[in-house]
Parts: C-alpha cells; structure tokens; sequence
C-alpha cells in the first residue's frame, strides 16, 4: 500500500499541495501533521510507522517533511526498513529506498553519519582528557570546601552527632558519612 505523510510547520501553513502531489502518486491513505520537525514528537509520523506492514510504501513530497537532519532520516529509515517497507521522495528522485541507486544514497549516508558521531566522541573525549589536564572538575558542584570539611571533622571530632552536624550545615546526614570516609 501507497501511505502518504505531509507535514508544515505551523498552523497557518497549507497542507493542500502536499496531499495533492500524494494523492497523484497514488497514496490510498495519508498522514498530515502540522508541527514542526523540530519537535521529536511527532504524533501521527509514529502512528504511521507503528501501522506499516512488509511492502507498504512511504512516499512524501520532500525530504525535509520527514526529517531535519541526515541522522533523524536514517533513524526513520531504519524504523521504516524494520517495518519491510520502503520511502520514496517525490521532489527528490534518488531518495528512493527501492532503487539499487537510493539504496546505495542511503547507505552512504549511514556512513557519513556513523562517521560523525564518532568523530563527536573523539572530539568529546579529547576535550574532557584536556580539562582534566586543567585542573577542571566534571560533575555537580561540590557542598563543601576544604575548611568546611576540617569543621565537619573537627566537630565530630569534639563530641558532636553526624545528625547534629548535618544539621548544622543543612545537608543529609550521608554527607557528612561521605566527608568522614574521606578524610579518614
């Protein structure tokens, strides 16, 4: 079965021409959503795709009605190849996932972005190695400081309760069991 899905972005913008150009490539049901693909809920795209079946067909009328970016195409390219079905683009011809020629696009392009997100982590974890080189610390900002620790100490030191000296500070007791494991 021919599915047809068309999207604008906004309610003011026009679904017609879209659902025209669907209706001429023969799609007998077609999915409209007025949202913008900015949005990573799009309600009737997943029920779209939770409906296909082995050899039902997606076409749309560009590319850019069905995803923002090259990763989310792929990311609904796999749900759609999960599903047995096949994507066509009416506005761009190699965007066929039929065709050897589409296939191979799509594969490229699977590359490209696998090579990306690999670079992002490279990139990612050189940058973090630096920082720490830096003297720089990750993670939430710590409660205490050095002297408060030392005051911590100190008081249970001097007879006080953990209850007591969280108190004091206003955190939870397991703090301040944190900063006496440490300082031991």
């Amino acid at each position: 079965m021919k599915i047809g899905y068309a999207r604008v972005s906004t309610k003011d913008q026009n679904l017609d021409l879209q659902i025209k150009q669907l209706e001429n490539a023969g799609c007998k049901k077609i999915f409209k959503e007025k949202i913008s693909g900015i949005h990573s809920k799009r309600i009737e795209l997943d029920k779209m795709i939770e409906q296909l079946r082995e050899g039902d067909q997606i076409i749309i009328y560009k590319l850019d009605r069905l995803a923002r970016s090259t990763k989310d195409l792929l990311n609904i390219c796999e749900k759609i190849n999960e599903a047995g079905a096949s994507f066509r683009s009416l506005s761009e011809s190699w965007a066929d996932s039929i065709s050897p020629g589409g296939k191979m696009i799509l594969t490229i392009f699977a590359g490209i972005a696998e090579f990306e997100r690999e670079l992002i982590i490279e990139r990612t974890s050189a940058g973090r190695k630096l920082a720490l080189q830096n003297g720089i610390e990750f993670g939430r900002p710590k409660k205490f400081n050095s002297e408060q620790k030392a005051a911590v100490k100190t008081l249970i030191d001097n007879g006080s309760s953990v209850k007591q000296v969280a108190e004091t500070f206003k955190v939870h007791p397991a703090t301040i069991y944190r900063i006496l494991q440490i300082m031991n």
